[in-house]
């Protein structure tokens, strides 16, 4: 028998022993920041200055989500800083930035066979691996449960460390001063950050940071009132005056400029190419040929990509993928194909006897296409490579860049640049490989930008998914209680993507060895969101895993977006079967889950429902996304309108709780920008693939929704003393049901495919 870590694991733990093993011992890092002329380090996550300005590591992904302000705010207030005097920088790749919560969620992907011990080997195992491997990605709303306690304490030991300098040359307690807005005080003295921080920085932090006593907080403000920021973001006026600088704005001495031309999938490979039909165009600079792609550098970007055109690269495509041919696998796949339990509940799947009603829904793949494509700058000299890149996990961003073209990953410096929206794009990391490949073959500094036709190709969208739904509903009596749900069943036929998603960001496979490697593989995390946020008295959540051919990954909302549909729908048609109002049914369902029944009656409120009654154009639709006190809860009442061009969506209301707030300003944001996310997956248009091409070249195919197209929005947070939960994703999940729901009532038409109108109206 084969020693494993997890036999070895197991076994110390059922001896009763201490588990020893050098991957769980604790890890210190050494600080990563580096002082510039007059700044001195205060641990791994601030900097002040002689001019007292206060300089913040960001080890998290700006992709507008505002991250670049959330952590700076949290530093800020428990330093007892200006928020004047606050700047920002990108953090080094370190591992003192790890992101344990994230690590141990995806702990399935990266370690699948040690996963699952239990709660506090796997906690142990995460953080050692999270550190270790420094794992710092941005993604699935993870960043304040990762990084809000540790910018505390970091800020509250620089305070106290300031607080000891002053104390010593005025000759008190340290204890006894206080620090706040950038200076330390002790009855009628006082002095700057800047004054202190040079002998400051040379104390030893206190073994327990002093925290201030309550965390930072925002109270919610009424749907109608816009209060002026706090704390206004960092990064908006760089961003209105155009300064701001993406990784398209980087400019190196002797920089090309290089477009790139792929294959319809990531079998394809290219077979040829007329080098001659370039000939007339000027300021080339090289041609890079890869397998499965063809790269061109010149003087300008427009140069190339006209260059490349010219050439007209061929590429055979061993499997080609079609719309039609995806939704026949999944269409059998949900009728015939091996379940697999993903979660029971309750009674389980025994209860459910018979079902009294039963539907299906579709929903088709969804793309991020984000406003910035694929881009990153590079120099490669002397066995090294200089990487300016936006990546949401830039330490497996080094590594595949490393491995493309062998060298070392300590031969690799990836200096983190924002991004102009990503949406999950940004976590894969095809554009690293390649700019590495391209900068080292032309042997001088270069900046790739992948054309918006290769954005959309290259994508791996979001994994469609059948679901089909059935439950069990108790019959009406002298209660009023009729359609109650019994038991319910969810069998939903959708890839493994998320278990797909980590071979290739951790394993470093192509696509299509991914899929090879994943194929009939249950995966929980494909089906996320798939158990109701309703206390149902039996549940059974089956997984069918579908191979469809097409490479898929994470888009904004994740699988929440399909069960969420799904679920939301269907309950609405329970309702209406059972002569049910809404609300009420809802309500009757949620147990001991009070803080949705509260953004479920505030959205009501803000919406003056009506009970969703025919013609009303009124629909309702509410979730839950995550486990435990720091799930975000929302609730939605959309309404719709006829008009000329057929239904309009005029008017959304949300209430939400996402526990504590930070930056209130910010989390309306983005729960509006979730809204508008979920709006164009509902309403815009389904990406027909065609021989493994999309039908539509660009994202104008998508039919995103524009300004015009956006309702007025009515948003207010519930009061809550739970710990902060990521609104990022939650309005983009709740806006598609709620959406469906209104066009029923608005138009008596019952749409179960996402996007709505793929089939017309």
């Amino acid at each position: 028998m084969g020693l494993t870590r997890r036999g070895l694991l197991a076994g110390a733990a059922a001896g009763g022993g201490l588990i020893v093993a050098w991957w769980l011992m604790p890890r210190n890092y050494a600080t990563p920041l580096v002082p510039a002329r007059g700044e001195h380090v205060f641990g791994a996550w601030l900097k002040i200055a002689n001019d007292g300005v206060v300089t913040v590591a960001v080890p998290q992904l700006e992709m507008g989500q505002g991250i670049t302000t959330l952590l700076p705010q949290i530093v800020a207030y428990e330093l007892g800083a200006d928020w004047r005097q606050i700047a920002v920088e990108p953090a080094p790749v370190s591992g003192a930035y790890a992101n344990i919560p994230l690590a141990t969620k995806w702990m399935a992907l990266w370690d699948p066979f040690g996963a699952g011990l239990s709660g506090s080997t796997d906690a142990l195992i995460a953080a050692r691996f999270a550190g270790a491997q420094r794992f710092n990605a941005t993604a699935d709303g993870t960043s304040l449960s990762a990084y809000e306690q540790p910018c505390r304490e970091a800020a509250a030991a620089a305070r106290a460390m300031l607080a000891q300098e002053a104390a010593s040359r005025w000759g008190v307690a340290w204890e006894e001063c206080e620090v706040e807005g950038g200076f330390v005080t002790h009855t009628d003295k006082r002095a700057s950050f800047g004054e202190l921080a040079e002998a400051a920085a040379e104390y030893t932090p206190p073994d327990l940071p002093p925290l201030r006593p309550e965390p930072p907080r925002e109270k919610p403000l009424p749907a109608d009132v816009d209060g002026a920021p706090a704390f206004p973001r960092i990064d908006l006026p760089s961003k209105v005056d155009g300064s701001y600088r993406f990784a398209g704005d980087v400019r190196l001495p002797g920089m090309v400029f290089a477009s790139i031309r792929h294959g319809p999938v990531d079998g394809s490979e290219l077979t040829g190419f007329n080098p001659k039909g370039a000939a007339g165009i000027k300021g080339l600079a090289g041609i890079v040929e890869s397998k499965r792609w063809l790269a061109v550098a010149a003087d300008t970007w427009w140069s190339a990509d006209q260059a490349l055109a010219a050439m007209k690269p061929k590429f055979a495509n061993p499997t080609p993928v079609n719309s039609n041919e995806i939704a026949a696998k999944l269409d059998a796949a949900l009728t015939g194909g091996e379940a697999h339990t993903i979660a029971e509940t309750g009674y389980g799947g025994e209860a459910l006897q018979r079902v009294d009603i039963g539907r299906r829904y579709e929903v088709e793949p969804a793309y991020a296409a984000p406003v910035e494509t694929a881009t990153a700058a590079a120099r490669y000299a002397d066995g090294r490579l200089d990487l300016w890149i936006a990546s949401q996990a830039p330490e497996q961003a080094r590594i595949a860049a490393a491995r493309a073209i062998g060298i070392s990953t300590e031969d690799v410096a990836l200096y983190p640049m924002p991004a102009g929206g990503s949406f999950d794009a940004r976590l894969e990391h095809d554009h690293a490989i390649e700019i590495a490949l391209i900068a080292k073959e032309l042997g001088r500094p270069v900046q790739l930008t992948w054309p918006r036709r290769d954005e959309l190709i290259r994508a791996r969208p979001r994994a469609p998914a059948w679901l089909l739904l059935g439950a069990q509903l108790a019959k009406g009596g002298a209660s009023g209680e009729g359609g109650a749900i019994d038991a319910m069943r969810i069998r939903i036929a959708t890839p493994p993507a998320a278990l797909e998603f980590g071979k290739r960001l951790f394993g470093n496979l192509t696509s299509m060895a991914a899929i090879r490697e994943t194929s009939g593989e249950p995966d929980p995390l494909a089906c996320e969101g798939a158990v109701p946020p309703y206390q149902l008295p039996a549940l059974l959540v089956e997984h069918v895993p579908v191979e469809i051919g097409l490479p898929v990954g994470r888009v904004r909302g994740n699988a929440y977006g399909p069960t969420v549909f799904a679920i939301e729908s269907f309950i609405d048609e329970i309702a209406a079967k059972a002569g049910r109002e809404p609300l009420s049914f809802r309500m009757s369902m949620l147990g001991s889950d009070v803080r949705l029944a509260a953004c479920l009656q505030r959205a009501a409120q803000l919406a003056g429902w009506d009970g969703g009654a025919d013609q009303s154009g009124q629909g309702l639709a509410c979730a839950r996304i995550g486990e435990g006190p720091e799930a975000g809860r929302i609730a939605c009442v959309a309404t719709a309108r006829q008009g000329e061009g057929g239904v309009r969506v005029i008017r959304l209301s949300v209430a939400a709780d996402i526990g504590r707030i930070v930056n209130h300003d910010i989390a309306k944001q983005q729960i509006e920008g979730g809204l508008v996310f979920g709006m164009g997956i509902a309403l815009g248009n389904a990406l027909r693939l065609r021989g493994g091409l999309p039908e539509g070249g660009d994202d104008s195919a998508l039919g995103l929704p524009v300004l015009a197209d956006c309702p007025e929005m009515r948003i207010e947070f519930i009061a809550s003393e739970a710990p902060p939960a990521d609104p990022g994703e939650l309005g983009t999940v709740v806006a598609p049901p709620a959406i469906a729901n209104a066009l029923f009532s608005a138009t008596g038409l019952r749409l179960r495919r996402l996007p709505l109108l793929s089939d017309g109206i």
